[in-house]
């Protein structure tokens, strides 16, 4: 389908989104998009919501969902990998490493979820010569934001490391994890933004050829650098370095030409020529973008002291928590299609003027979301000891993870809830209550539970509780939230500014 690119009218006489030219053949993935059709098509035959909108919701999504397994599977495989490699005490290295590196990805991620606030709306009011200056604004605070924490993580990866973990076998692969990851926050950072602001326009079909595709290179090329060249940890942080660094290459061409071989033209063109810096756009962009960042911060942080708290366990039950949550990321991952899809169609909703249709929008991704997700955790609840048995040979490790993974499969349900109701209050710029619901489900709750599970006879019933609270607390806060409509009455507020 063509890309419609015409006066405001037209383009939403035939709906918001558009697929670009079409592409690059990914027949294989043809799957994914298969059944999320199916998905859609039910819930529109029960009357949940409503078919166009299911169309136009799965055909934003689907990509996103794509790039989310791909690199999701990528994470999970370099556990798996140096796992099979180096044994428990590596796996529970790289958990304890993954929370700092993955820094780059909360305050990258808070960034770009105010730049696909702008660039939504932007685009959906036709004014489209905005948007580069909103990408040029966002990566200067990705940049910004991320630099002084490679400094911090290449000079102090192995007191970082010590202060989750005693054993000093799994503090020393956590450390050459960190300091090699590191190096590849920045070029993840402007990644997030590069492709959260096509998304923006319509388009999630670049980003998931460039992200996905380059994920699955990533698999790769980490078995190589892990296996072949003995790397261990530091083979599996290489090769997030390298996937980054020639992610970033291939937007920033793409970006400033207009153009993506194979796909043809984009819906937004950054020019290289013009203002990189506009102070508007600055306090409209941080006022969006803070408290997604402090919530992502939050949401993130609150992993140390909870890895600490199962440390308490022994290596071990840190290995089986780290799988737990490698495979509740991977469970996750329709939130990312979902989400994006319905920040994207709900802000260029508002964008237009069309109150109602934002409203629909949200309502009806809400509602699939959820289906998803509820699809997704009974299946991986049925399978779970042989997912287990994926990442280790140790039966007593597989047996406490098999324990944990389904009770990630109930958190992860509650979880489609936050973000099905996260994308409506990120499009409207309503971003506070998600970082207070976060902070509360985390410290108020989750984090007591946790050590109550460690401290007392609980042991893994307590941690698997503390899954469950630590998205079931903010997705109530979260959709309590979006049910107030607060969303709607601010970006009126803004659009009346």
């Amino acid at each position: 389908m063509a890309r419609f690119r015409g006066d405001r009218a037209s383009r939403h006489a035939v709906g918001l989104h558009a697929n670009p030219v079409q592409p690059i053949s990914f027949s294989n993935l043809n799957v994914v998009r298969t059944l999320l059709d199916a998905v859609g098509r039910l819930l529109s035959r029960l009357g949940w919501i409503q078919a166009p909108r299911a169309q136009e919701i799965s055909d934003l999504a689907w990509p996103r969902i794509v790039t989310g397994l791909a690199r999701m599977s990528k994470a999970t495989a370099d556990v798996a990998m140096v796992g099979i490699a180096l044994g428990a005490p590596a796996i529970a290295g790289v958990g304890y490493g993954v929370p700092f590196w993955t820094m780059a990805f909360m305050l990258g991620g808070g960034i770009a979820g105010g730049t696909i606030s702008l660039v939504s709306r932007h685009y959906g009011a036709d004014e489209l010569g905005a948007i580069g200056t909103d990408v040029k604004v966002s990566s200067v605070f990705a940049v910004a934001a991320t630099l002084p924490l490679v400094v911090v993580f290449w000079t102090a990866a192995e007191p970082l490391i010590g202060l989750l973990g005693s054993d000093p076998e799994a503090i020393r692969y956590g450390a050459r994890y960190l300091q090699v990851a590191s190096l590849a926050m920045p070029f993840a950072a402007l990644n997030l933004i590069a492709s959260r602001a096509l998304i923006g326009a319509g388009d999630a079909w670049t980003p998931m050829v460039v992200r996905a595709g380059g994920a699955v290179a990533n698999v790769g090329l980490n078995a190589v650098l892990i296996f072949v060249f003995d790397l261990g940890v530091v083979g599996a942080a290489i090769g997030t370095v390298i996937g980054n660094i020639v992610g970033l290459a291939a937007f920033v061409a793409a970006l400033t030409t207009g153009r993506f071989p194979g796909i043809g033209t984009l819906p937004i063109r950054v020019p290289v020529a013009g203002p990189s810096w506009d102070a508007d756009t600055a306090r409209e962009l941080a006022e969006i973008s803070i408290p997604l960042a402090l919530r992502k911060v939050a949401q993130n942080g609150g992993q140390f002291p909870l890895l600490a708290i199962v440390g308490m366990l022994g290596p071990n039950v840190v290995a089986a928590f780290v799988i737990a949550l490698r495979v509740r990321a991977l469970m996750n991952t329709p939130g990312w299609g979902f989400g994006l899809a319905s920040s994207s169609l709900v802000g260029q909703s508002l964008g237009a003027g069309d109150e109602p249709q934002a409203s629909g929008f949200a309502q009806d991704t809400l509602r699939f979301t959820v289906s998803v997700y509820a699809i997704v955790g009974v299946a991986v609840f049925g399978f779970a000891p042989w997912i287990a048995a994926l990442f280790t040979g140790e039966a007593a490790v597989a047996e406490q993870a098999t324990l944990l993974i389904r009770a990630a499969c109930g958190s992860v349900v509650l979880w489609g809830v936050l973000n099905g109701s996260m994308g409506p209050l990120r499009a409207g710029g309503d971003t506070r209550w998600p970082f207070y619901g976060q902070l509360i489900g985390l410290f108020g709750f989750a984090l007591p539970v946790a050590y109550a599970g460690a401290a007392t006879s609980l042991g893994l019933w307590g941690l698997g509780a503390a899954l469950i609270v630590e998205t079931g607390v903010p997705a109530a806060v979260i959709y309590a939230r979006y049910r107030t409509g607060t969303w709607m009455q601010r970006s009126r507020a803004r659009a009346a500014a």
